[in-house]
């Protein structure tokens, strides 16, 4: 895989670079990646490959609802090697053959992505509003997507990190999301990760504390 430099991400990575809202700070990266085998990507999709047929056949006692009756498919099972090369790649330095397939989930579509997004990133994008002005940072966020992935072609998938040392669980975040979308045909993933972060902790509030109050606050906002 080859990561790919693309100007549309570039303007929003500078702006959710460490974005300070006074009690908060966000944190957001958008990377593109070429699917296209590179370097030791096809000995470690083999790999990867022969680890989830090894897992498929330990779990055959799953109910027909589970997550990992997708992966039955060998175009499933393709998806699933792409989107851990990608994480590999993000991460040279951590082993990601330990992932599993119920580490992922899929998004049924944009407007569930962006029911995640209205929730969790208001206060970021009222101060896109205020300091860039023009159209809205969703709005914005899906031109450069559509631009770099074509979204009607596209998956979405979330990544929900299960181990202490995965470098995507985000040491100390109030809340952390991390999206991959997939377009087969183009054969490219773009990856998304933002982060929020209490600039009060120094001040001496518990984190647990910080949390709570601010999953109140979201819940209250949502139309669940």
């Amino acid at each position: 895989m080859k990561f790919l430099e693309c100007a549309a991400l570039d303007r929003l990575n500078d702006f959710l670079d460490n974005l300070n809202l006074g009690e908060r700070t966000i944190k957001g990266c958008l990377e593109a990646y070429s699917c296209k085998h590179a370097g030791t990507d096809k000995k470690l999709s083999i790999s990867l490959e022969t680890e989830i047929l090894d897992y498929l056949g330990k779990s055959s006692d799953t109910d027909s609802s589970s997550p990992d009756q997708t992966l039955l498919t060998r175009t499933s099972r393709k998806t699933l090697v792409y989107l851990v090369l990608t994480l590999y790649h993000m991460y040279p330095d951590y082993d990601f053959s330990a992932v599993k397939a119920h580490q992922f989930f899929s998004e049924e579509s944009w407007d569930s992505f962006k029911q995640i997004f209205d929730a969790y990133m208001c206060e970021a994008s009222k101060e896109w509003a205020e300091t860039v002005g023009g159209t809205s940072l969703l709005d914005t966020l899906f031109k450069a997507l559509d631009e770099v992935m074509k979204l009607v072609d596209c998956e979405i998938y979330g990544y929900v990190p299960d181990s202490e040392a995965d470098p995507l669980l985000e040491s100390g975040a109030i809340w952390s999301f991390n999206f991959l979308f997939y377009n087969r045909k183009l054969k490219r993933i773009v990856t998304f990760r933002f982060s929020c972060f209490s600039n009060l902790i120094a001040d001496g509030l518990l984190v647990d504390e910080i949390h709570n109050e601010y999953d109140e606050e979201i819940f209250t906002d949502m139309d669940i």
